[in-house]
Formats: C-alpha cells, structure tokens, sequence
C-alpha cells in the first residue's frame, strides 16, 4: 500500500551541509552534493528561519481590514565542527586565500576585498524510511564568526546564511522532500 502524498513524518537528525559557488540557477541534487562541495562536518543540526512582516490596514470602526506582507527574511543557521582556511573564505566575503606547498594563508577585513560572492547553501536530511529532506537557500553568511580555542571542547564555527532571492519569483528557500512508497 502506497503512503498518501500528504503524510506527515516524524523529522529526526541532523545531514550534510554544501556550499558552492551561486551562477543562474540552482543545479541537479548530485552536482550539489559532492565531496568538494561539503563545506565541513556540522554539529549542533541546522536551523532554518522564515519572517514574513505583515502590514495591515483598517478602517477605525473595525469593519473592513487587508493584510500584506511587506517583507521576508529567512537564514540557515548551523555549527561546522570539521573546517580549514578554504572555509573561512566561504564564510567571510572579504577572505582571500593563499597557498603554498606547506602553508595556507586567510586574509580576512578590508571592505574594499567584499568579492561579492553569493553561496548556494543545501543542508541534506537523510532519512532512509521516509525520505530524505533538502533545504537549500541561496545568499552569503551574514553573522560574521568567531573561533573560541579551549583545552576542553571543539572549536566550532557558528554560520548564519541570510537567504537572497535566487529565481525571478523572489524565493528564498527551496524545500524538496522525497515521497517514499511501501
């Protein structure tokens, strides 16, 4: 018996996090999800955001009223445990990288070094009994980072991607999820 297209599921873990470069249009999942493309091992899951702003206009007696939404803004938000300098580049747009055979070297600062890059962002859920989950997002991490070095605990990198509109119908994420059958 096939599963109705409108079961809901129980979403449990955490996935992959990628990151390459946005051209024109998002690509096929499996140009996406490459080794190359996974910008590190994350801990912590991933947090997607959405705030719409509303407006809503009314006549003073409380007869007639309209509501339009004036504004939107929506962010992935996640924790990378597993990182390098190359990393570093993908989450500060004033980075730039150098390399020899022994040393890589991360410039970060100066705003006249803004590239003005914007990132295609794909967290991927796996999840083998109902499907897997895949929420990308197109824009650049906009919270900056911080690197906290202790004797005790990982240095993890806290990322926040704010979303962009990436097709001409303004969205600013892109939720696929796969529909299994029995």
């Amino acid at each position: 018996m096939a599963k109705e297209n409108n079961t809901e599921y129980i979403q449990l873990g955490s996935g992959d996090l990628y990151c390459t470069e946005f051209t024109e249009e998002i690509p096929q999942d499996a140009d996406i999800e490459k080794p190359e493309n996974l910008i590190g091992w994350i801990k912590g899951g991933a947090e997607v955001g959405y705030k719409p702003t509303f407006y809503t206009a009314k006549d003073d007696f409380g007869h007639v009223q309209k509501t339009i939404v004036t504004e939107e803004e929506a962010s992935l938000k996640t924790g990378v445990i597993t990182w390098n300098g190359n990393t570093l580049a993908k989450l500060s747009s004033t980075a730039r990288v150098t390399e020899t055979s022994d040393k890589r070297t991360v410039k970060i600062g100066g705003v006249g070094n803004d590239n003005g890059k914007k990132y295609l962002i794909r967290f991927h859920h796996k999840d083998e009994t109902d499907g897997d989950i895949r929420v990308t997002i197109v824009g650049k991490n906009e919270a900056g980072f911080s690197l906290a070095y202790a004797k005790d605990k990982e240095t993890v990198i806290d990322a926040e991607f704010k979303a962009q509109p990436h097709d001409k119908d303004g969205t600013l994420i892109q939720y696929d999820e796969e529909i299994k059958t029995a």
